[in-house]
């Protein structure tokens, strides 16, 4: 393990057709949407190359080592045991979202989101017909975690579920052990359930001590529902391919009970990118980089402190986003907007988290250390201007 999972070229990345290197003109940096600019682990390439060589790009089959495939991979990383008979497929963790919560609520009842979070979870709880619940993350000024007593409340008061993000975007807070068995026990005192999305678990750093929600307690398998993918850590968006696991009877019978569509919906080269991604093939690769990821979350804090010393920003437990707050600089309330507009680096809208996020700012840093210092000194021009 060298930590050597390197950026590709800016020129090379350039060439990219993804939504992160063509939404802006080339004079941008783009450090917005969570997409990587590394090369796919060599396992997942090899994959995907025998399947364009052999045609293989029809319907993906009923019957794969998809699930096995990962059941493997949550023993070695997580120390979780998963029954491979208590996995279904989607195409991406928002859809296997939607379609659990289509299942546990109805229309008209409450789901807790615990801002600043990830964007599309306010629409995802709207598309499945439910409403929004706000309960904030608490910033204990060191750290942020869950607000268990406000969530208490909302639950006993009727809120019929939580969705919870777990390592949380866009802060990259793993919540602990303790705080997840508490939440466990609070859904079940109200007969309530929890939708986990662990679709950043894999990037959880080695010291971090990630906790898959399903594997807490006998309370957490009886309430809960857990959402997976390869898609954050290995970069395959793309691909469409996302994991529901449940852990007991009912929550498997909920999953069960969708209509085969939701899972026909899997790509084909999704499916067979995850399971060379899971598979102890690809293990050495993502603890390289991890490693890298280190690096860079490390970098960021020190460019800050040098140049931007009035921003505030905690090093992440997991990931490559960093949520910064610029309130301190005078920007606006989203002050992305000036940072796109002067220094030309794109980063995502604080306020699109939540009210949480003004002042905000979320910044990749899975990309090269040129980038991110560049990107960095240009926002720090404008605090000297």
């Amino acid at each position: 393990m060298t930590g050597l999972v390197r950026a590709l070229p800016l020129e090379q990345l350039r060439e990219r057709t993804s939504a992160k290197w063509r939404e802006y003109p080339a004079d941008v940096l783009p450090l917005f949407v969570a997409e990587t600019d590394f090369a796919l682990a060599p396992a997942i390439t090899a994959a995907l190359e025998r399947a364009v060589a052999s045609g293989d790009t029809g319907y993906t089959a009923s019957r794969t080592p998809l699930a096995e495939s990962y059941a493997g991979f949550a023993q070695r990383r997580f120390g979780w045991t998963v029954d491979p008979e208590r996995i279904r497929s989607t195409a991406d963790v928002s859809m296997g979202i939607v379609e659990i919560l289509r299942r546990v609520i109805i229309p008209g009842d409450r789901v807790i989101v615990t801002t600043p979070v990830y964007p599309p979870f306010f629409d995802v709880v709207e598309e499945a017909g439910g409403i929004v619940e706000r309960v904030p993350l608490r910033d204990t000024g060191a750290e942020w975690e869950l607000d268990l007593d406000a969530i208490r409340d909302q639950v006993h008061s009727g809120a019929r579920a939580v969705l919870l993000c777990n390592p949380h975007n866009p802060t990259g807070t793993v919540h602990s052990a303790a705080s997840l068995a508490a939440l466990a026990e609070i859904a079940a005192a109200h007969g309530a359930v929890v939708v986990s999305d662990e679709i950043h678990a894999p990037l959880a750093q080695p010291d971090a001590g990630f906790t898959p929600f399903l594997n807490v307690s006998d309370a957490a398998r009886a309430v809960g529902y857990a959402v997976v993918s390869a898609s954050k850590a290995f970069n395959l968006a793309g691909l469409k391919c996302a994991l529901m696991v449940t852990a007991s009877d009912e929550t498997t019978r909920v999953v069960r009970g969708m209509p085969v569509e939701v899972f026909w919906r899997t790509g084909q080269f999704g499916l067979l990118a995850a399971i060379a991604a899971f598979s102890e093939s690809s293990d050495e690769w993502l603890d390289d980089l991890l490693l890298t990821l280190d690096e860079n979350r490390r970098l960021v804090a020190r460019l800050l402190a040098e140049h931007l010393p009035a921003a505030r920003f905690r090093i992440p437990d997991a990931g490559y986003l960093a949520w910064i707050d610029l309130t301190a600089l005078s920007w606006g309330d989203n002050p992305s907007k000036r940072i796109l507009r002067e220094a030309k680096v794109a980063l995502h809208y604080g306020p699109a988290f939540g009210v949480e996020g003004a002042g905000h700012v979320r910044l990749n840093f899975g990309t090269s250390p040129e980038i991110i210092t560049e990107a960095i000194t240009r926002m720090a021009a404008l605090g000297a201007a």
